[in-house]
């Protein structure tokens, strides 16, 4: 297990190096960063003054490797625009974004399990038909659709709920609930089809033929079976949770890093947009590699060597 950890902590570092020169490279590839940075009507002379002020008239190679190295030492640049640190600007909206991440998660846990098991136990009844509704609605309505939607209706119309908010959890639910909706989609179907091919197998008819109960058939011995495709698919929808956040950020105007990354972009500072795009990869090779720990605990067969 440790070896596995080990490897999988060395690949993850790698895979953040690429991110980094990815999200570092790509300002050069879009053009003269500092003209871009500049008002349009900048005269020529300014533009070659700032550009070595700045040090992008160097190697971007040379670049690069300073960028990695001030980044190892916790530097990861100035705002252009706020003048502080821009890793510091990003972790400040950090927390508001995992809360509201770990409210989608939360959401969509409780929504999509109930409705895979039920899917897969009443097959091609009117539960699971209306199941796989609630699945294609998810997995096809645009979030930034769904947040207007549930604004005019629970905000605007019934005033049941404020737009958006981080004093309680009435100002979570309204962008949770929009953020969680492809995950409950996706998450529905795969454990709907997943706990359909467990249930056909010969030990869980061994199982009901012993007597056990049913419930005990199909949470214990079934359930934990067709998890392990399921958690493979969180893995990837947690990576949605954390990215998707950016669009229902910025719709309900709620103060996480999505917002702020958005913000960033229309205000072309740099360092915030690599600052944000390298912390949003680490949280996701994070989390891999926690869920990867987890078969384990999921099913007792699997072991890392």
């Amino acid at each position: 297990m440790w070896s596995y950890l080990v490897k999988r902590l060395a690949y993850g570092v790698f895979v953040l190096l690429g991110v980094s020169f990815l999200s570092f490279a790509l300002i050069f590839m879009t053009g003269d960063p500092a003209a871009a940075l500049l008002p349009l009507g900048t005269p020529p002379d300014q533009i070659e003054s700032f550009r070595k002020q700045m040090g992008l008239d160097r190697n971007i190679a040379v670049q690069y490797l300073e960028y990695i190295g001030r980044a190892v030492q916790g530097d990861f640049g100035t705002s252009l625009r706020h003048r502080v640190s821009a890793m510091a600007l990003v972790l400040e909206r950090l927390p508001a974004t995992l809360v509201l991440g770990a409210a989608g998660l939360a959401i969509t846990l409780l929504v999509a399990v109930p409705l895979g098991l039920l899917a897969a136990v009443y097959k091609d009844s009117s539960i699971d038909y209306a199941a796989r509704l609630v699945a294609l609605f998810g997995q096809t309505m645009p979030a930034f659709w769904l947040a207007i939607m549930l604004i005019l209706i629970f905000s605007v119309n019934l005033r049941w709920l404020p737009i958006s908010g981080t004093t309680s959890w009435q100002g979570f639910l309204l962008p949770a609930i929009a953020l969680a909706s492809t995950p409950i989609g996706s998450l529905t179907r795969l454990l709907r089809s997943s706990m359909v091919e467990v249930l056909s197998h010969d030990y869980i008819r061994t199982g009901r033929g012993k007597g056990l109960p049913e419930r005990i058939v199909i949470l214990r011995h079934a359930l934990r079976n067709a998890l392990i495709p399921a958690v493979t698919l969180l893995s990837i929808q947690i990576g949605y949770l954390i990215g998707g956040a950016v669009v229902v950020e910025t719709v309900f105007a709620y103060p996480g890093m999505g917002r702020l990354a958005v913000q960033a972009i229309s205000n072309k500072d740099i360092t915030v947009i690599q600052s944000f795009v390298l912390l949003q990869a680490a949280l996701i090779v994070g989390i891999n590699i926690l869920l990867d720990v987890t078969y384990s605990a999921i099913d007792p067969r699997i072991r890392y060597e």
